[in-house]
């Protein structure tokens, strides 16, 4: 997804989580664990004052068919994986 929207000229990441204090709010909730290796969408929230209690990291699921995609997201979006499981994907 990175490399095709690059090569498109579009931005790596373009989604926006501004959308999200609202849904929060409506739905009566002040704080969150956020499930994520993304750094981007755990600043988005942090910035939109979404009280983000606990990073909750996802490494899981890691199989030959991915292994260059969360190379990927490692290395060009900075996600946040533990080391060996990323070293583990060459």
């Amino acid at each position: 997804t990175v490399e095709a929207n690059e090569r498109l000229g579009f931005a790596a990441d373009m989604r926006d989580y501004a959308f999200c204090k609202g849904m929060l709010e409506h739905l009566g909730i002040d704080e969150v664990r956020l499930m994520t290796n993304n750094p981007r969408k755990l600043a988005a929230l942090k910035n939109a004052h979404i009280n983000v209690v606990e990073r909750v990291p996802l490494q899981e699921g890691r199989n030959p068919s991915n292994q260059h995609y969360l190379k990927t997201k490692a290395n060009k979006l900075g996600h946040m994986f533990d080391p060996h499981f990323v070293d583990q994907t060459e």
